[in-house]
């Protein structure tokens, strides 16, 4: 979804759907996600803009993909998604992005993310609910994968895989811009 009041409505729509299908109060997905009153009664309204670590902690805190947020009506059997047309979720200080291209459908979906990051920029990450799994494949330049505090190098041409309940970081290495293609593995659940 490339029109911003477009996402922020479905986000809205789909936020207010997954907490009552949870059975959960603005307060209790507030507390549960690190997300105040005001700015889940704003979300919920389509108003503000909620950055990418919002949209994951109140994905986590509802069980259910962060794209699974983001996702309007249903489309057709098979979807061909152009990254480029799709809206970066996370930009960083040196021009990198991260892109949530599509996500597979349950009951184990798969979110699938193009990342760039520039050398020296870093995109550190809470961790995830119990059961996800990322994988990350360098295809150009080089990523330092920070796992709960240690350093793991990982070349273009490598793919590196990490339980993600645990703190993490990816950092763009070298002299290089650092490209990759991520992979998000949910654990199933019955919103997901």
């Amino acid at each position: 979804m490339s029109d911003p009041a477009v996402a922020l409505k479905a986000v809205a729509q789909n936020v207010r759907a997954a907490r009552l299908r949870a059975g959960l109060s603005l307060d209790e997905l507030g507390r549960r996600a690190q997300v105040s009153k005001g700015a889940l009664v704003a979300l919920e309204k389509a108003q503000g803009n909620p950055n990418l670590a919002t949209l994951v902690r109140l994905a986590d805190a509802l069980g259910i993909s962060v794209s699974a947020l983001m996702q309007g009506a249903p489309e057709a059997r098979v979807r061909v998604v152009d990254a480029d047309e799709v809206a970066p979720l996370w930009t960083g200080d040196g021009g990198g992005e991260a892109r949530l291209v599509l996500t597979t459908s349950a009951p184990t979906p798969v979110e699938i993310w193009r990342w760039r990051l520039e050398p020296d920029e870093e995109y550190p990450s809470h961790p995830h609910q119990a059961g996800v799994v990322e994988t990350l494949s360098v295809t150009s330049g080089r990523l330092v994968l920070v796992i709960d505090g240690t350093e793991h190098v990982v070349e273009a041409g490598r793919t590196a895989t990490f339980d993600g309940d645990v703190p993490h970081a990816y950092r763009g290495a070298g002299e290089r811009t650092c490209e990759l293609i991520m992979t998000v593995q949910l654990p199933p659940g019955p919103a997901a």
